[in-house]
């Protein structure tokens, strides 16, 4: 990782130090950091990747967000005949009850959205937390919590989830703490290996020489540094959790008052000679989101790993720089 600014203001060093990671906090360069992300932004979108995603996943998140204005009422109420092909009156056609698929599609979104964004924001806590802990702190803080880690991992994941949602009730918020207390383990484990690349640092030990405290370096020169890669795998978390949530509906074990695309493909086993429309928008639906993500993710790895070439370069020629610079200084004390 490179030195970011804040670290060299405040050991007082006058010369230059190389960028920090795109959006890390600097005390001295304000205009800077919100630079750094406006450059990461654009490599983003320009790369073809990163803006196929990003469209796919606006899509989804637009259609859950908007549901009820885009399909206003009850998304299981009969509106027609059963098994009505698609039409210019009903997009999707009908399932076997007289329900319309694309209100149940839309409504759908809505369901994987929450569910994402609940798992999301649970496991990136903890997962963050637990890393940065282990790999800052060390000693047998981090043996411990990296037990505690392989434990979560070392059990299946999808049937612990489907015993618990067994025995504790099929409501979405049972599952969002479900998904979110077994989707961390990938995420500390990262964080945490990022936090031993960090912590010492040059740049980190003179931020430790002036007194700063530990958590005034966690969150000015480790967090930074780490949060790049945790967006990664934060997305591709993402993406398991739809195919996970969707699973579970298909199994009859998802939340019975919300739609959901598992509960729509579940239903649609019976009718795949009769109603290919039935199954096809729901699974067309989670294949979109699940790519979409997957896009956005890899298209993130390639910028970041392209901003870490470009980064070792510019490195290597100031250490290249550091020789002459010495032997010029005796020279001009000289004079």
């Amino acid at each position: 990782m490179s030195i970011p600014v804040s670290a060299t203001a405040e050991a007082g060093a006058g010369a230059p130090a190389p960028d920090a990671l795109p959006g890390a906090p600097a005390a001295g360069d304000a205009p800077g950091a919100p630079h750094r992300w406006r450059a990461t932004l654009r490599r983003f979108l320009r790369h073809p990747a990163g803006f196929t995603g990003l469209l796919l996943t606006l899509v989804v998140v637009m259609a859950g967000l908007l549901a009820g204005v885009i399909s206003p009422g009850d998304p299981f109420r009969t509106v027609g005949d059963p098994l009505l092909a698609p039409s210019a009156t009903h997009f999707f056609g009908t399932d076997n009850l007289g329900r319309d698929v694309f209100d149940a599609v839309i409504h759908g979104a809505r369901t994987s959205m929450i569910v994402v964004l609940g798992v999301s924001a649970i496991a990136s806590v903890i997962g963050l937390a637990v890393g940065i802990v282990a790999g800052y702190r060390g000693g047998w803080i981090d043996d411990l919590l990296m037990r505690v880690t392989e434990l979560f991992q070392s059990v299946p994941r999808f049937f612990l989830v489907l015993l618990i949602v067994a025995l504790f009730g099929a409501g979405l918020d049972n599952l969002i703490y479900v998904l979110a207390f077994t989707s961390w383990p990938t995420l500390a484990r990262v964080s945490r290996a990022e936090v031993l690349s960090v912590r010492d640092r040059d740049y980190v030990e003179a931020a430790r020489s002036i007194g700063a405290t530990d958590r005034r370096i966690v969150l000015r020169h480790v967090l930074p540094n780490v949060l790049p890669t945790a967006m990664v795998i934060i997305a591709l978390t993402g993406s398991r959790i739809i195919l996970l949530e969707a699973s579970l509906s298909f199994l009859g074990l998802g939340d019975p008052t919300l739609m959901s695309w598992g509960y729509l493909v579940s239903n649609a086993q019976r009718f795949l000679r009769t109603a290919w429309w039935m199954s096809v928008f729901p699974g067309a639906a989670i294949a979109i989101s699940v790519l979409g993500i997957n896009l956005m993710s890899d298209a993130l790895n390639d910028v970041l790993a392209a901003y870490s070439q470009k980064r070792g370069k510019r490195a290597r020629r100031l250490r290249r720089r550091r020789p002459r610079l010495g032997r010029r200084q005796p020279a001009l004390a000289g004079a």
